[in-house]
């Protein structure tokens, strides 16, 4: 009986979360963005407009109300749904730690409860291509990826990717999303973009000149990670707080990379230095041999004793031990790329 006197069933305005503006919020906002504002009566019978942050006090008249930038609003909207799937998350991972120890009674395991291994190890790049296809059947929120390395020059890698992308797909399709991390090498890579372009959906795909090792969350609540240098080995990790971890360490990743779809950002040169000859330098003057700094920056040792030929050049450098001397007098690790 109190929440029909507060909400009397002549009320146009259903209540429901003010961070989910309802569609006639989004309509008024519209207007008040074409129009640069409406009077506050208009939004009197909509308080999700304020309350979700869409409109706000005009400054010079009392009586309307201003729009807050879309992208603001967006970012704003957005964060806060995250911090609630979070929140969640972290409740599921409450849960499960609290009812595992009650999953055995009197040394038996309950008939029903699922059993599934915390961490599993799979063998053979076919079985490790069906447990990834297996967990994406059941994905309906996200994939987290972190490709150091595309190969499509081989039969197998053609067919792994023609597989990855039916299943992405399939999970872009029940209105999931994806987000992949490549390295900078990659950004000149036609097939790269040639992928994003043939998916329809929430696909976004960014680059860092280094990255982990490869890396695919499936909704946070399984991981895959390589457990063998060739491959053919991987570990299914089910584990809630090591699945958490590993998805952590990807955003905090994700929010230093270089956007790179479906917007591309093109990363600025600094008094000659390329951003790749900037990632160079700075493991220069780490002490790495050029085979290590091409390993890690994903280019061949060739390509990567160009580079340092061409920014000795730059710095004006006639030795390799002259030239880590002016990098560091150069000062161009300590700006921004």
């Amino acid at each position: 009986m109190t929440g029909t006197a507060a909400h009397p069933a002549n009320d146009p305005h259903d209540p429901h979360d003010p961070q989910d503006p309802c569609p006639r919020a989004i309509e008024l906002y519209e207007r008040a963005l074409r129009e640069g504002g409406i009077g506050r009566r208009d939004a009197a019978s909509l308080p999700c407009l304020v309350e979700s942050g869409l409109l706000g006090p005009a400054r010079q008249d009392p009586t309307r109300l201003t729009p807050v930038p879309p992208a603001l609003v967006l970012h704003r909207l957005l964060r806060a749904a995250g911090d609630r799937v979070l929140k969640q998350r972290r409740h599921s991972a409450r849960l499960a730690e609290a009812f595992a120890p009650l999953t055995r009674i009197g040394g038996r395991s309950v008939t029903g409860v699922d059993r599934s291994p915390a961490i599993r190890v799979v063998s053979g790049t076919g079985r490790i291509n069906e447990a990834i296809t297996g967990a994406m059947a059941g994905a309906v929120s996200e994939l987290l990826c972190v490709q150091p390395n595309l190969h499509y020059s081989d039969s197998r890698g053609a067919a792994a990717q023609a597989v990855a992308m039916d299943r992405d797909q399939a999970l872009l399709d029940r209105g999931g999303r994806i987000r992949t991390l490549y390295q900078h090498t990659q950004r000149q890579m036609p097939l790269v973009l040639a992928r994003y372009e043939q998916l329809s959906g929430d696909a976004e795909a960014r680059s860092l000149d280094e990255v982990t090792d490869r890396l695919i969350v499936v909704d946070r609540d399984v991981a895959f990670v390589p457990a063998g240098a060739d491959g053919t080995v991987a570990l299914e990790v089910r584990h809630p707080a090591l699945v958490e971890f590993l998805a952590a360490t990807f955003d905090r990743l994700w929010w230093q990379a270089t956007p790179l779809y479906p917007q591309i950002v093109h990363r600025p040169s600094l008094n000659g230095v390329t951003p790749r000859q900037r990632a160079i330098a700075g493991l220069l003057v780490e002490g790495h041999t050029d085979a290590v700094i091409a390993d890690r920056l994903g280019m061949n040792i060739r390509t990567a004793r160009v580079h340092i030929a061409k920014l000795a050049a730059t710095l004006g450098s006639e030795s390799r031990a002259q030239l880590g001397y002016l990098i560091g007098r150069s000062g161009i690790l300590d700006r921004e790329a």
